[in-house]
């Protein structure tokens, strides 16, 4: 069975990937910084859960250590979490939006990476947005142009570089990079806009089942790749 574990998946499209994945035959771990929280969600669809902060280093390292000595391998790591960064543009607002989108995705990544070297088919999925886009926000005609998340779209970019780069670190391993939709969370409620987020989740569901020649250092939406 596929191992699977999804960062910040206690609610939103990290909780509806989950259950999608869980459908397909998956043994899921939902991570969640909240005790709480992660273990009712868990319970809720039938997933394992660890408790899981991608901003604390030994957190991290006891997550990964829980799966190892359950699974001794990981198949497919879908790093999801992810913080808004709105707000004040200033230097602890920056500081919490890179430490959460873009230094978690490290993190955690490099926790992971000897439980992914031990998969046959190992992928990692990075929920990134066509908000870190330069193509995107540089175009009128689209509605990143005009969206007022500096810090949430610097910090994405770096996301969808770092994933660039660990596909060409790690050739072993499918590293790709998804738009999963602008989607009704709690992280955008303040906008009022989106899809449901199991519409969004399929799009990271389909790049987090990829055959192993499947492709790998992409920027995806559910149309194919992004220019970003």
């Amino acid at each position: 069975m596929t191992v699977t574990l999804i960062t910040g998946a206690n609610k939103g499209i990290g909780f509806e990937t989950a259950r999608q994945l869980l459908a397909l035959g998956h043994v899921v771990y939902i991570g969640a910084r909240d005790v709480e929280r992660g273990q009712k969600a868990a319970a809720e669809i039938g997933a394992r859960f660890v408790q899981l902060d991608v901003t604390d280093d030994a957190s991290v390292s006891r997550a990964l250590a829980t799966i190892d000595s359950a699974e001794g391998r990981l198949d497919v790591l879908v790093n999801n979490a992810g913080v808004l960064g709105d707000g004040a543009v200033d230097g602890p607002t920056a500081l919490r939006a890179f430490d959460t989108n873009a230094v978690g995705i490290v993190r955690v990544t490099e926790a992971a990476l000897p439980l992914l070297h031990n998969s046959s088919n190992a992928t990692v999925v990075n929920v990134s947005s066509s908000a870190g886009s330069f193509w995107a926000v540089t175009n009128p005609d689209r509605p990143e142009f005009g969206l007022p998340l500096a810090l949430y779209s610097a910090s994405k970019a770096a996301a969808t570089m770092l994933t660039v780069q660990y596909a060409k670190s790690q050739p072993g391993i499918k590293f790709n990079a998804v738009e999963p939709g602008t989607t009704a969370t709690d992280m955008t409620a303040a906008f009022g806009i989106g899809r449901t987020p199991q519409e969004s989740a399929g799009v990271v569901v389909r790049l987090a089942t990829l055959d192993a020649d499947g492709p790998t250092g992409t920027f995806q939406d559910e149309n194919g790749e992004l220019p970003w």
